[in-house]
Formats: structure tokens, C-alpha cells, sequence
């Protein structure tokens, strides 16, 4: 079962998700949704139900895992399958952290970890600038921490060339478009 945009604000709610992470969580349902609209044009298969739901809940374990060291895409995958999003589950708990091999196309997976890595805070960004700050937030002057979230930002990029081959737009340009554009 896929839940639909009200049903996620729902849960928002239930699960007594902060203010900032709601408008963070928002910003990433457009930016999925746009990047799954332009994919889908392009004859992509992908399911864009379950991309816009994954993007607003992909956070929906983070309030409960604040100052508590607990892994808030593991607690948002158990919330998910608690509320038989059976779907939703990996996408939610792979979008910190892809789990195997890329696959040839983008899939709704890469979209919903790619746009995550667009917004900071509520703000789209670029990937380096998302880079730099996670790096500064969760890096902890950890060398090993730091190569670790530059290895994975190493997916964003690649993910990023993947999606952009097929969009009319450049990846600078995402901060400039109507996301809601039903013709991306």
C-alpha cells in the first residue's frame, strides 16, 4: 500500500515530526516529484505515487531519533512496514545510505536519495553545498567519518548525471524551475 500526500502529513503529525523537518521533507516531494515527472516523460518506468510518498516520509523516524544516536532511516523503515508501506520501507531506510549496486536507469530509490541530497534544511542546494554541510553537521572532525559521507556523496554525483541525461534542464538550473510543472 502506497499512502497518499494527505495520508503522509498524517503521519507527519503522529509521529510528531518538527516543523523543519516537515518543510525539508515538503521541499524533497516537489524536487522527487519533478525529477519523476521529467523521468517518467522521458520513458522512464517509475511509480511516482510511491516517489512523492517516500520523499514526505522519508524523515518520519528523525523527531524520535534526535539527540539519541538511533538511526532514523532504520526507525522510518520500521514505520513504514508497522503501517504496512511495504513499498515505502527500503526507499525510506536507503535514503542516507544506498544499499548495493547502482542500477543502469535511475529507480525510484535514486530519486528519492538524490533529492534528499538537494535540500538543506528547506533550501535547494547544490550537492556540493549539501556536501559541505553534512560533513560539518555529522563529520564530527572524524577523518574516517568525513571519507565515509564523501564516499557516499560519490553516488549522489553519479545518480545526478543519470537523472540529468534525461531532463531538459541542468542540475544548477533545479533552483530556478517550477517544480510543480507537470511538463518538466
Amino acid at each position: 500500500m502506497i499512502p497518499n500526500p494527505e495520508e503522509c502529513l498524517l503521519l507527519m503529525s503522529e509521529y510528531e515530526m518538527l516543523d523543519n523537518i516537515r518543510a525539508h521533507s515538503r521541499v524533497v516531494a516537489e524536487i522527487a516529484g519533478f525529477i519523476g515527472r521529467g523521468l517518467i516523460k522521458d520513458r522512464i518506468n517509475l511509480n511516482l505515487k510511491l516517489i512523492i510518498s517516500a520523499a514526505l516520509l522519508h524523515d518520519i523516524g528523525k523527531t524520535a531519533c534526535l539527540n539519541n544516536g538511533r538511526d532514523h532511516s532504520r526507525l522510518g523503515e520500521e514505520i513504514c512496514r508497522r503501517h504496512n508501506f511495504q513499498e515505502l520501507a527500503p526507499l525510506v531506510r536507503q535514503h542516507v545510505i544506498l544499499q548495493g549496486e547502482l542500477p543502469p536507469e535511475a529507480d525510484e530509490r535514486l530519486v528519492v536519495y538524490y533529492a534528499d541530497k538537494r535540500v538543506n534544511h528547506d533550501q535547494i542546494v547544490n550537492l556540493s553545498a549539501r556536501l559541505a554541510y553534512i560533513i560539518e553537521r555529522y563529520g564530527q572532525n572524524d577523518p574516517r567519518r568525513c571519507r565515509a559521507i564523501n564516499d557516499n556523496f560519490k553516488q549522489a554525483f553519479i545518480i545526478e548525471d543519470m537523472i540529468f541525461r534525461h531532463l531538459p534542464i541542468k542540475p544548477e538550473e533545479l533552483t530556478t524551475v517550477n517544480l510543480s510543472d507537470t511538463e518538466s
